[in-house]
């Protein structure tokens, strides 16, 4: 049904909507036509009139294509939205549009005529005539003439769940950043990977069930929810057929909100009761408080000042220097009634307070403690704080002793500034007048500046004595590639390598063989498997890669492509890889052992945090780290792995799983988004391979047998129950060391190194460190005044 064709239809829309909407109103958009951001009123909307789907202004000269309530009456200004293409990327403000193509392809075309956000129901073997319809439900479908969906809003939700919208294992809810802007925030909603929805303290104490991985969950339109695991609520107005929906608020907490009589939205239900038990609401060195008049603020720790007036979820910065040089008298301030979650150097029982405070001057990176119930909790870091009069103990800050007393914070009850975060996006697109002479003297001009470059390549070839072959692109020889460094032929490198005759070893997709180049250097040379990218796509990445640089990082030299010959060149190490020199250990002293953890964190921290453009290795194994003459660790075989933006880091997808088995991050199984802290898992099960000697792909010494967990989640699990019930330290220390190296060690770098692969290998991505953390970490071990040696 046409809205032109119905004109009571079209005078009901005319009067609920909130702004003009006259002829631009729609019920259906055909192939071949588009919604215009010129157009305010160019929308389309539900049979009902309770859901619009248009621009939707995000700031200035800035928008998204949204869908919202079109009730109650709302200004286009302040309207709830439930859902949009585009939160990441707004368009501009003139000569966007939403265009549904002949093809079958919905597309949100720029101003500058590039695609932000695009359908793929194009691709369909049997084309049939398609449009664009709103329903009553709030899903925006793409149909065809036998309403058979190609495409609906329903399978891509942003922070919002509608009423018999299906929430799965692979359409999590993600919060908006602030009240005011709408972009991807800080907190989602989604299956984990035991199955279970939003998981709580314990699934057996809440009866929730991990069995069905069917992962999916809805509310339905009465206000009753369930989920695949078994989770259930039902919301407080229950059984009243009114307007619903759950989303996920910028501040972290789970609410549904119902449409009341007087047309204004109400909470019926919400997650979270105390909203400083939702982590991040105040970063670091703070901590959340709560009145329920007042609502949630934040106070910095004491001995610490705002990093950012305007924005709370940046936390406080320390008003002095580290604690950590020697020669800083420190104190112990207390806070009661405080804590902070997680990041405990362990759990101390039977320890008096002074125990406590010695054990956390003891250790170098000790912010503070929390001591309760006779047990200490030293803690590394002082995030997701918290101060309830119901919070059992206290948190002794260590302070730097000062001549004047530390303040302990006042506790204000005062509503959180969040920062409105506009987006603002200064472009515009003008047409100008194009004329017949202009175009004329440009293509002339343009002209006589390719027969200048066509000379000036000629003139170039014949004074440097080479000629392009007549068969391909290749020079005779090499030539600087893109990457600035040497382009081989593979006529020279299946020389250099006497015909790939001798193989050192085989890394992720090709095979690796020692060369002699031309100019005497020993070299590595990796013959790719028979690629599936084109030589564009080989060469971008090859760039990046060959302008990496850093000690720990293995140099590249050069590369080849060549129809479907793929081959990259290396420096050629010395000692070979790290899962050689643990098979015969005797070279491998402890020392060696910790600067080879110390470097390879080093060269995995650069590739994700430092480079211009973010490497993900995604096969961190002893194989994968090369020893030179000196025994110092280069990454190597991270060329091809995962390379990404900067922006797009945290939304990575991965066609195929990639890593070996043992060391893989539980992300691969069941299907997470992959970022770098697969990487910071697989290091993990290197340093545990490091201190026991033991591989977790069931080579080196045994632990049990048996048994069905696979071997790295074993040595993983043998070395944290024997850190757990060691005590003293030494005990279990002597029980996981490699006991096939003789000598002295140090305890404490047994300990440290310990420590950081537990951490690195937790099941939960978040509660890992990131690499550079990693690397803080190890280096406290040196700052340690007293060293216990231990003898093997």
């Amino acid at each position: 049904m046409d809205a032109m064709k119905n004109p009571l239809l079209l005078l009901f829309f005319s009067l609920v909507l909130p702004f003009s909407l006259t002829s631009s109103v729609r019920l259906t958009l055909r192939e071949g036509s588009s919604l215009s951001v010129d157009k305010p009123g160019d929308t389309l909307v539900s049979e009902d009139g309770a859901f619009a789907a248009g621009f939707y202004p995000v700031g200035e000269n800035a928008y998204c294509f949204a869908i919202w309530f079109s009730k109650p009456s709302c200004s286009i200004h302040n309207c709830t939205v439930v859902w949009m293409a585009n939160r990441d990327h707004p368009v501009n403000g003139r000569s966007s549009k939403l265009s549904l193509r002949k093809n079958g392809d919905l597309a949100l075309i720029d101003a500058d005529r590039t695609v932000v956000w695009a359908t793929s129901t194009g691709l369909s073997s049997e084309p049939s005539m398609k449009l664009l319809q709103l329903l009553d439900t709030g899903n925006l479908v793409l149909r065809d003439e036998q309403n058979v969906i190609s495409w609906q809003s329903f399978d891509s939700p942003t922070n919002t769940l509608l009423p018999l919208q299906k929430l799965t294992g692979n359409t999590p809810l993600i919060s908006s950043r602030s009240k005011n802007n709408f972009s991807s925030g800080y907190y989602r909603l989604c299956f984990d990977n035991n199955n279970l929805l939003h998981p709580t303290v314990s699934i057996w104490v809440t009866g929730r069930s991990p069995y069905n991985d069917s992962r999916v969950a809805m509310l339905d339109p009465y206000g009753n929810f369930t989920s695949s695991d078994e989770l259930k609520f039902l919301t407080s107005d229950y059984g009243a057929r009114v307007q619903r929906r759950l989303t996920v608020d910028y501040d972290g907490n789970v609410r549904v909100y119902s449409l009341s009589e007087g047309e204004e939205w109400s909470v019926s239900w919400q997650a979270k009761s105390k909203p400083c038990t939702i982590h991040g609401t105040c970063g670091p060195n703070s901590l959340c408080t709560y009145h329920p008049r007042e609502g949630r603020s934040c106070i910095c720790a004491p001995g610490y000042e705002r990093e950012d007036l305007s924005d709370w979820t940046q936390g406080c910065k320390a008003k002095f220097n580290s604690c950590c040089d020697g020669k800083v008298e420190t104190e112990f301030v207390e806070l009661p009634h405080s804590d902070f979650y997680g990041y405990d150097k362990g759990s101390f029982p039977n320890y008096t307070l002074e125990m406590c405070k010695k054990l956390c001057l003891d250790l170098c990176n000790c912010f503070g403690f929390q001591y309760k119930n006779t047990t200490c909790y030293p803690k590394l870091l002082l995030l997701n704080g918290r101060y309830y009069p119901s919070v059992e103990g206290g948190i002794h800050f260590r302070l730097p002793k000062s001549n004047f007393s530390y303040k302990l914070p006042r506790i204000e009850y005062t509503a959180l500034q969040c920062p409105a975060n506009e987006v603002l996006l200064q472009r515009t697109y003008v047409k100008r007048k194009e004329f017949l002479a202009i175009k004329i003297l440009l293509i002339f001009v343009g002209a006589i500046a390719g027969i200048e470059a066509i000379v000036a390549l000629m003139a170039w070839c014949f004074l440097h004595g080479t000629r392009p072959k007549k068969g391909g692109p290749h020079i005779d020889g090499y030539h600087a590639g893109p990457t600035g460094f040497r382009r081989f032929t593979y006529g020279e490198l299946k020389k250099a390598t006497r015909n790939f005759s001798e193989k050192i070893g085989r890394g992720s997709g090709g095979t690796v063989y020692k060369a002699v180049l031309s100019d005497c250097r020993v070299a590595a040379v990796k013959r790719l498997n028979e690629a599936n990218e084109g030589e564009n796509e080989f060469l971008a990445e090859v760039s990046t890669i060959g302008n990496l640089n850093h000690m720990n990082l293995i140099d590249m030299w050069g590369y080849c492509t060549e129809g479907k010959h793929r081959l990259l060149i290396y420096e050629f190490m010395e000692h070979g890889s790290l899962v050689e020199n643990l098979s015969f250990p005797t070279e491998l002293d402890w020392s060696k052992r910790f600067e080879i953890a110390l470097g390879s964190a080093r060269g995995l921290a650069y590739l994700h945090e430092e480079c211009l453009e973010w490497v993900l290795h995604c096969d961190v194994k002893p194989q994968n780290i090369l020893l030179d003459s000196t025994y110092q660790p280069k990454v190597a075989d991270f060329g091809l792995s995962k390379i990404l933006k900067r922006e797009g880091l945290k939304n990575s997808s991965f066609s195929r799983i990639r890593g070996t088995r043992g060391y893989m991050a539980p992300e691969w199984v069941y299907n997470m988004p992959i970022t770098s802290k697969v990487d910071v898992y697989s290091y993990g099960i290197v340093l545990l391979e490091l201190v026991t000697g033991r591989s977790p792909t069931g080579g080196g010494l045994s632990i049990t047998e048996g048994g069905d967990e696979n071997e790295s989640k074993r040595l993983t699990s043998w070395v944290r129950e024997r850190k757990r019930t060691g005590i003293p330290m030494g005990t279990w220390v002597k029980e996981i060391v490699d006991p096939r190296l003789t000598g002295e060690y140090d305890i404490r770098m047994i300990e440290v190194l310990v420590t950081v692969a537990l951490q690195c290998l937790e099941e939960d991505r978040d509660a890992r460190p990131t690499m550079s953390q990693a690397v803080e970490m190890l280096l406290h071990y040196g700052d340690e005044d007293e060293d216990e040696m231990i003898a093997a």
